[in-house]
């Protein structure tokens, strides 16, 4: 009897409502779930099927077998912060406070939903360019801001700061940049920062810049961070993360770089979302860039022979494409399929899944308003023979 009165109660209650309606399952639990369950060779979502260096997993044995398994300092281990700033001095020319700017988190989607609810509150605007990485929307309006969609042109996918400029409100409290980008591999320019400082200087907007690809830029391109400009650096929230660097995203372990004050409210949330990230791989990491600072220098090459080579296996396809100028992502369009070339890229993606054996990502779900484009997003961070398999299977469409 106590039992059917619970259920009756239970079934009776009315639960909240969602704080995120249109939030479903994301595109990529969905896509790889679906190439796990007809074999398909998933370039889907954004991670090798290659390890990390074997010295670097090896300072993780080290640390998990002496006693470093126990919490880490909430703003992370001193050691790999000072690994981030000589780098960030090394590569940006800026020097930052060791103690006071540079935050260790649990992944870049923790710092950049730290960052967003320090400064947003009801009522911001914060603007982000479409194609977005999904998780900035959900992490503004959680925080009671909304966001402000603005497309980037294709098929170059840059900023219209035009645009942008008659889009700053009195509401506006943040911009959110990502170079390079995902998903289309664009690249922000020298030329992209001098128009972002001429934009936000006198104001009080907040950028949060997302560069988790820092490294992996092609063709001899410099990666523009913001925190090579002073002016841009002291109302930046600049986030990366050792997983893309590292061939290691399932540890999940990045940072967050910004001034004291804006330092100061992103640890406040920080210390409340994970507190802190694994002890071991903190210090394994910092061992290992100690000890091998080119590493991350000749991830460029690494990745630009691995995207010539897809790009090359491609040439005979009926798929056109322009080589990804950032990230381990190459768009792909569709549109010359002609049998194909009414379905939507959601359609498309599930159909190449399920028929032909490769997973990839529509892009019309990183837009509000979705063009009308048939491009997919595939990952060449795979081994050679994936590649092939998969280039195989695609040329044969």
């Amino acid at each position: 009897m106590a039992l059917c009165q619970s259920l009756e109660a239970l079934i009776s209650m009315r639960y909240p409502e969602t704080k995120l309606p249109k939030v479903t399952t994301t595109i990529f639990t969905e896509m790889s779930q679906l190439a796990a369950d007809h074999n398909a060779i998933n370039l889907s979502q954004g991670y090798p099927d290659f390890e990390g260096p074997k010295a670097l997993l090896d300072r993780v044995t080290y640390y998990l077998n002496s006693g470093y398994n126990q919490y880490a300092p909430m703003a992370g281990v001193p050691a790999l912060r000072k690994v981030i700033a000589d780098k960030i001095a090394r590569l940006y020319d800026r020097h930052v406070n060791v103690d006071t700017e540079v935050t260790i988190t649990s992944g870049a989607t923790e710092a950049l939903f730290a960052a967003i609810a320090a400064v947003v509150t009801a009522g911001d605007e914060v603007i982000v360019f479409d194609p977005a990485y999904d998780s900035y929307e959900p992490a503004i309006e959680m925080n009671g801001g909304r966001a402000v969609h603005l497309p980037l042109n294709a098929p170059h996918f840059s900023i219209d700061w035009s645009a942008v400029r008659q889009a700053i409100t009195t509401r506006t409290r943040m911009i959110i940049l990502n170079s390079p980008h995902n998903p289309t591999g664009a690249v922000l320019s020298s030329d992209d920062l001098d128009q972002l400082t001429e934009l936000v200087t006198g104001t009080d907007l907040i950028l949060l810049s997302d560069e988790v690809y820092e490294h992996i830029c092609f063709d001899g391109a410099q990666h523009q961070s913001l925190l090579r400009r002073p002016e841009l650096a002291v109302r930046s929230f600049v986030v990366s993360s050792f997983g893309k660097s590292l061939h290691t995203t399932g540890w999940k372990v990045g940072y967050c770089v910004a001034p004291p004050p804006l330092s100061c409210e992103f640890r406040k949330v920080h210390q409340y979302l994970t507190f802190c990230t694994v002890h071991p791989i903190q210090l394994a990491l910092a061992d290992f860039l100690n000890g091998c600072p080119e590493f991350c220098l000749e991830l460029p090459l690494f990745y630009q022979q691995k995207r010539d080579y897809f790009c090359e296996l491609m040439t005979s396809s009926q798929f056109t494409l322009k080589p990804s100028s950032g990230t381990y992502f190459q768009l792909l369009d569709y549109s010359a399929l002609g049998q194909h070339q009414n379905k939507t890229d959601v359609e498309f993606s599930r159909w190449l899944t399920t028929e032909a054996g490769v997973a990839a990502i529509p892009i019309s779900v990183f837009y509000e308003n979705s063009p009308d484009q048939k491009l997919i997003r595939m990952c060449f961070a795979k081994s050679n023979d994936t590649l092939q398999e998969a280039c195989g299977k695609l040329c044969q469409i």
